[in-house]
Parts: structure tokens; C-alpha cells; sequence
């Protein structure tokens, strides 16, 4: 969609006279009468008023601005538009006569006769829905991994208050919105209320790590057991889980578990990956020592 301000040629800052004066020269320049049989013109001049009848009245002006031009005509019809948007006496004042309800039902379609004064106000404007609210979540990790429900309570921008329970879904991610209908602002016209979305972040867990669906936890081994291989206890998000260790384990190198990572869909889960690391000494004891010496003879 066009950004009307863009159409006019104006600034977002432009006055309530310099938008009447944009309009003016362009719609001079574009009007039917001037471009007989020009089709391209003729779009132009239909894009200029309606940028017009947007910016030219506070109200819509306010609206356009908040929510853009998408957001706006979701909320406004073509009708709504043009509402009260007298042409008659805006074109008496440039100099042109004539009824432009029957020009502008020309151009838009049926029902734009008489734009302006007391026929245009047959049109009424539709409810605008409230405004929608955002709310920051911090949850635990493990209540992403499982699921959970929290009782919040917001106080809205008009001093109202939402108390409500929110179920968080098992799997959910950081960044991830939870929309819940009608439960944001109020509508100041009498329409729906806004959309609250609950915006997830999840706290850091001191031995897992989240990769997609999937969880990473460290596996410190000992030279020996990653040499020599090993059986050993992990702990997961659903408990102590035994896992066998091949010999000859390099770091970085991951054990996997199937499907105790995060829930995917339907009946599905990410993996848990042992990553493996090398749990090496600072200091060692003199067998110690020695033992690796005699490593070190053969070759290791």
C-alpha cells in the first residue's frame, strides 16, 4: 500500500496547510476534467484524495500514523475514508464547480454521491479494535522443556488490570509469542479489545545448552575412559540416564540420546548430544606422573 504522506509529497510534519496546499497543486494537475481519456492520471488523482481525506482530518490522520498504513486499512473502509470529506467546497475553493460525489462515484464506484457534508456522514466509521499489549516473560528452562502455567496480572496504559492464567506450551523458545484474543487495551470506539502476546524468554540452565530442539550437555571424560571407553551416568532433563562410552573419544565428539531433547510436534522430540571434553588434572601425583611417562615410551 502507498504511503500517503509519500503520495502527497509532503513530510509526516507537514501542516494542516501545506497537505491542503500538496493536494491542491497535484489535484489541479491530475484532475478528470484536465486528463480526459488518461487512465494513468486519472489513478493518480484517486490516490491523492485519498491520501487527502486521511491526512487532511486529525482523527484518521492520528490513526494512520499509529498503525500505518496496513494496520489503518484494517480498520477503515474505502467509505470510512472519505467520510466528511466535503469536495464540494475543497474544489469550489480551487476554482472548479460542479457536484464531485457524481465525479468520485465515477472514479471509486457506487456509493461515493455527495462526498461531503451532511450526505457523507450517512458513512460511519467502524469500531476500531484496542490496542494490542506485549508482555515480557522470563521462565526456567525447565519449564520450557516441560510446560507450565503462571497467574500474571497487567495494568494496562487506561489503568485497567488483566488477571489471568496463562498456559505456557512444552518446547517453547526465546522470542516466541503466546496470543491471547481480546485481552489487551480496550477499544475506545466501542470495538473488540486488543490482543495480549506474551513474549518468552528462557533463562540459561547451568548444564544444559538449547540447540534448535535438540539440548547439548557437557561429558567430562578422563584420559583413560576416552581412551579405553567407559559406561557412565548423565544427568537429563527427565533424570540420571546411563550411556556407553565407544573407546577413543575425541573432544567435541557427542554421545546421543534419542528423544530427550525438546517436544517438535506431534509425539516428537529433539535429542540430548553428551558432548564430550577431557577432564585433565592441573597437578599430578607422582604415580600419576609416572604412568604417563611410560605412556609417553609406547607412544601415547
Amino acid at each position: 500500500m502507498s504511503n500517503y504522506y509519500e503520495t502527497l509529497g509532503v513530510d509526516k510534519s507537514a501542516s494542516e496547510s501545506e497537505i491542503k496546499s500538496a493536494y491542491r497543486k497535484l489535484a489541479l494537475k491530475y484532475h478528470p476534467d484536465r486528463n480526459q481519456g488518461d487512465a494513468a492520471a486519472e489513478e493518480k488523482f484517486k490516490q491523492i484524495s485519498e491520501a487527502y481525506a486521511v491526512l487532511s482530518d486529525s482523527k484518521k490522520k492520528a490513526q494512520y500514523d499509529q498503525f500505518g498504513s496496513s494496520g489503518f486499512h484494517q480498520r477503515y473502509s474505502q467509505e470510512d475514508i472519505f467520510q466528511g470529506t466535503d469536495f464540494n467546497r475543497i474544489f469550489s475553493e480551487f476554482g472548479f464547480g460542479g457536484d464531485f460525489g457524481d465525479l468520485f462515484g465515477n472514479i471509486f464506484g457506487g456509493g461515493f454521491g455527495g462526498m461531503g457534508g451532511a450526505q457523507g456522514a450517512r458513512y460511519q466509521t467502524r469500531p476500531i479494535k484496542g490496542r494490542d499489549v506485549e508482555y515480557p516473560m522470563t521462565i526456567g528452562f525447565m519449564d520450557a522443556y516441560n510446560g507450565a502455567e503462571r497467574q500474571i496480572n497487567i495494568k494496562l496504559s487506561d489503568g485497567s488490570q488483566r488477571n489471568l492464567k496463562v498456559k505456557i506450551p512444552a518446547g517453547s523458545k526465546s522470542g516466541s509469542k503466546l496470543r491471547i484474543p481480546e485481552r489487551g487495551a480496550p477499544s475506545q470506539s466501542g470495538g473488540q479489545p486488543g490482543d495480549l502476546y506474551i513474549k518468552i524468554e528462557v533463562a540459561d540452565h547451568p548444564e544444559f545448552v538449547r540447540v534448535g530442539d535438540d539440548i547439548e550437555t557437557p561429558l567430562p571424560l578422563k584420559i583413560s575412559e576416552a581412551l579405553l571407553g567407559c559406561s557412565l551416568e548423565v544427568e537429563t532433563p527427565v533424570g540420571v540416564k546411563s550411556i556407553k562410552v565407544p573407546a577413543g573419544m575425541q573432544p567435541g565428539h557427542k554421545v546421543r540420546l534419542k528423544n530427550l531433547g525438546f517436544p517438535k510436534g506431534k509425539q516428537q522430540c529433539g535429542d540430548l548430544f553428551a558432548v564430550v571434553t577431557y577432564d585433565i588434572p592441573a597437578r599430578l601425583s607422582g604415580k600419576q606422573k609416572e604412568a604417563i611417562e611410560k605412556l609417553s615410551d609406547v607412544g601415547l
